[in-house]
């Protein structure tokens, strides 16, 4: 998520005064589909830790818990409000229907690393979730899925803070790591659109 919605300065002040439970809030509220920038909490939080202010393991398990506590209302709000809350979330970003039910059909064949590898992903990190409940994932698979990927994301998310924050403004940090899910991003759609592309080709073909 962008922190242009809100400002680095709000986050750090946020993260000064709530701290481990600014990082678990964080990123369960952007988990369960809500547009805010939990990325950047967590970020802030693994900076704090680095600087002494907050402890590194406590940051990270706060991290890892609202990511998988996140996902997993995500899941069940999907699951059960269906597609029409999707939507309404889809418009936040200016996604219209016809894509979201693209994204939901690739997100649907390739379930399991989606939700793995969505965490470094721009915007899929909010829409996980939901649209794995909505594709009707069998919930031991996403919870797997989920459980692991939140642990590597959290890990690196809080190490990288903890330790290149020290070297590099954290301001330009959160700027590299925004730029690499928005390429992340880029990736996924140019793949999506290469494998619609593919199978539009293979059914228009004519029979010999």
């Amino acid at each position: 998520m962008s922190i242009e919605l809100v400002s680095l300065d709000t986050i750090q002040e946020i993260a000064h005064q709530y701290g481990y439970w600014a990082v678990f809030g964080g990123i369960l509220l952007e988990n369960t589909g809500i547009p805010i920038p939990g990325e950047t909490i967590t970020l802030v939080g693994g900076f704090l830790a680095g600087s002494g202010e907050l402890d590194y393991w406590l940051v990270l398990g706060s991290a890892i818990v609202g990511a998988v506590l996140g996902d997993n209302l995500g899941y069940w709000i999907g699951f059960y409000g269906g597609w029409s809350l999707l939507t309404r979330i889809g418009r936040l970003f200016r996604l219209t229907e016809e894509q979201l039910i693209e994204v939901r059909d690739r997100f649907a064949e390739n379930a399991a690393q989606a939700v793995f590898l969505g965490r470094f992903v721009a915007l899929l990190r909010i829409f996980a979730g939901p649209l794995a409940g909505t594709a009707k994932m069998p919930y031991v698979q996403f919870l797997l899925c989920n459980l692991a990927g939140a642990a590597i994301w959290a890990s690196v998310m809080v190490s990288l803070s903890y330790f290149v924050g020290r070297l590099v403004p954290l301001e330009q940090l959160i700027t590299w790591v925004a730029q690499f899910a928005f390429v992340a991003l880029g990736l996924v759609i140019g793949w999506i659109g290469l494998v619609y592309w593919r199978s539009t080709s293979a059914n228009t073909r004519p029979s010999a």
